[in-house]
């Protein structure tokens, strides 16, 4: 995620500058052809098009933020019920009889978040995750189909030994089991945003949309700008292009771009709040390297 309050330059044109050259090429053709051959532009209705391309591209846009707001709300409740089930853990279980496992709780639950964020980046999961876990323990729920719900399953597995053990009451038992289908819930949200995309109509329709309004723009602006056409329509097309472009960046919130939601530094907030919780060192929060946080 981006942080700096000012967009960096050097960032923005690495992004935008092949659409830009593209369509300032093509003004500069559409210009020189009217000027060198004798045919005269035909009327088009850019007010039209453009207001009705505007439109359709406010309303992917705003979908798109959606899914990325969304993803953001889900992730912030995922920090929440982390320290709650740290909190509840470590006033429920007793010292010294469960010390090992209240430990072993909360490394899992730091365990769980980095293998999630594993999961919705399509990335493999390494020593993030083994690293909090016991090594006996690193070949089974890793090895599942889903890595993170096999270590929260195992947590409540957890839970349940510490009830039948009699360090826990059953009413307690409910407590912390309460907030495991708060993970879990949150966990199926995050599921969906990043199974279930955008449907083909919000993202083909567009692109298909302001690449044609690009192509037809500088032919109806040609007669009425003159020479000037590359640029006044090379700006305006830039315009639409780089709301098409800010859609599909927000419409995956949990992709690995400068643009997604930054799991890395959530990741390591939950991390620092758990040791923390347990009276063990801390690591420091993530930075942002060159104004964008992971």
């Amino acid at each position: 995620m981006i942080i700096d309050p000012v967009p960096s330059m050097r960032r923005m044109a690495s992004e935008v500058w092949k659409p830009l050259t593209a369509l300032f090429i093509w003004d500069c053709a559409v210009t020189l052809t009217y000027y060198v051959l004798p045919f005269k532009a035909p009327s088009l209705p850019l007010t039209i098009f453009g207001t009705a391309l505007a439109l359709f591209l406010g309303f992917r846009s705003n979908s798109a933020y959606q899914r990325w707001w969304e993803g953001r709300v889900l992730w912030g409740a995922m920090i929440n019920a982390s320290r709650s089930l740290a909190r509840a853990t470590r006033n429920f279980l007793p010292d010294p009889e469960a010390r090992d496992l209240k430990r072993e709780i909360v490394m899992r639950q730091i365990a769980y978040v980095n293998a999630l964020r594993c999961q919705l980046r399509r990335q493999p999961i390494g020593t993030d995750v083994t690293t909090f876990l016991r090594e006996e323990d690193k070949g089974k729920a890793l090895a599942r189909a889903n890595p993170a719900n096999g270590l929260l399953d195992s947590t409540g597995r957890r839970i349940d030994i510490a009830r039948r053990e009699g360090w826990i009451d059953t009413i307690q038992q409910t407590q912390m089991e309460a907030v495991l289908i708060d993970i879990a819930n949150a966990q199926g949200g995050m599921e969906r945003l990043k199974n279930t995309p955008l449907p083909v109509q919000y993202r083909y329709l567009p692109t298909i949309f302001t690449h044609l309004f690009c192509l037809f723009l500088p032919i109806g602006l040609v007669e009425t700008l003159g020479l000037a056409t590359p640029l006044g329509s090379t700006v305006a097309g830039l315009m639409f292009v780089a709301v098409l472009r800010i859609g599909d960046d927000l419409t995956d919130p949990f992709g690995d771009t400068v643009h997604d939601v930054p799991l890395t530094a959530m990741c390591r907030t939950i991390e620092i709040d758990l040791l923390q919780s347990i009276g063990d060192p801390a690591p420091e929060p993530a930075k942002p390297v060159r104004g964008v946080l992971w």
